[in-house]
């Protein structure tokens, strides 16, 4: 097959998110899709997808696949990876088309059997737009409502470590733990809770932060502090302490490729790592990080908080990979998350996510719903504060 055209598809949820998707169309007219969403820096990618497209189009989907590989280093970043990794779902979604089975019986190595449903926990958090202990009490009630065993709330916002004004910080620290407290009376002893941090803290405001919520009985804990190679001897201490308290360390949801979670894989940094299949290089590469994590006793737990493209990719990555934990699934942030997937709905069983049994990833762009929702710029404070990470 011969690719025809790469089309970056911007699409806005709300006042907070834009979606991106890439679809690949070949010559005899299937399509493949794949996601990039990089919240607030739209313009960038599809200034980049522009570029590199004029050198992919043209190309047989054989010649195309070895070029989309993601580096480490590459002075591209997440932006470059993105679109590269988006191209790269969007490429197996159409061999997968035309061969007329599902994304993961291409994955999966010979012989072995695919999960059929996958364990999902709900990331309530941008779904729970009143932020006071109650409100996010409701929000965790209609997660255990609709069928999840397990779910997760970044609950510290506005907190940074780096800010001069100590009682501020620790004041909305405290509401962060608050509303952790108030999920698990909530939701009672049985279901699992996760908290991501999203870097926030240093390391003796995580060490705290870590004695604190002891007696909540977490899951797992998720970014507490900055992942760049100057922190992980810091990163190493707080993994001793998380597991001092029963809680599970995760986090490198950033990294990009197989050499970006090496040193989180191999060096005993997380309990958990959280690859994301629009900026680790797509099915691929997410695979080649789950046999490392297989290989060294660590959970693969896909990142996947944005849209439905990038939720039925990373489903089909967990039917087969080794050392899968449990997904992401970003919970009632918008109802078009169903209504751009043509109404298709992922079926929750048992807290688990059914595979769809069709070729492909299983759905199409409804592009009528895309239209009706094209690219808004977003306000700065929409996005994370850029000091973190």
């Amino acid at each position: 097959m011969r690719i025809e055209a790469i089309e970056p598809l911007v699409f806005n949820v709300s006042e907070k998110t834009n979606w991106f998707f890439i679809r690949v169309t070949a010559e005899n007219g299937l399509t493949g899709i794949g996601e990039a969403s990089l919240n607030g820096y739209e313009p960038a990618q599809v200034a980049f997808a522009e570029d590199v497209r004029q050198d992919w189009i043209g190309s047989t989907v054989d010649e195309l696949l070895p070029l989309l590989k993601v580096y480490a280093h590459s002075p591209g970043g997440l932006i470059a990876s993105s679109i590269i990794s988006a191209t790269e779902q969007a490429v197996t979604d159409l061999r997968a088309k035309a061969a007329g089975v599902p994304v993961y019986q291409l994955l999966g190595p010979g012989g072995a059997k695919p999960r059929k449903a996958v364990r999902v926990y709900a990331n309530i958090n941008r779904g729970a737009r009143d932020r006071s202990p109650e409100g996010i009490a409701r929000a965790a009630r209609h997660a255990v409502e609709q069928g999840y065993g397990a779910m997760k709330i970044a609950p510290f916002d506005g907190v940074y470590w780096g800010d001069s004004n100590e009682p501020e910080k620790l004041r909305r620290t405290q509401a962060g733990i608050a509303r952790v407290r108030a999920i698990r009376e909530a939701v009672g002893p049985d279901i699992d809770i996760m908290v991501d941090c999203h870097w926030r803290f240093d390391e003796r405001g995580a060490q705290r932060l870590l004695h604190e919520l002891r007696s909540v009985g977490l899951y797992w804990i998720e970014c507490p502090v900055s992942e760049n190679a100057d922190s992980f001897a810091m990163l190493q201490r707080i993994h001793s302490s998380a597991s001092a308290a029963d809680m599970k360390l995760a986090g490198a949801e950033r990294q990009i490729g197989l050499g970006g979670f090496a040193p989180f894989v191999d060096d005993g940094l997380l309990d958990v790592v959280m690859p994301d299949v629009k900026y680790a290089g797509g099915y691929s590469e997410m695979l080649r990080i789950a046999a490392r994590c297989a290989e060294r006793g660590v959970h693969f737990a896909p990142h996947n908080p944005t849209g439905p493209v990038c939720n039925l990719a990373s489903m089909q990555i967990c039917a087969v990979a080794p050392a899968f934990l449990v997904l992401e699934h970003q919970l009632a942030e918008s109802p078009l998350f169903y209504d751009v997937a043509g109404g298709y709905r992922p079926k929750l069983v048992n807290g688990c996510f059914e595979l769809p049994d069709v070729p492909g990833i299983g759905i199409e762009l409804d592009d009528a719903v895309l239209r009706a929702h094209p690219y808004r710029r977003l306000p700065v404070n929409a996005n994370l504060d850029e000091r973190l990470g």
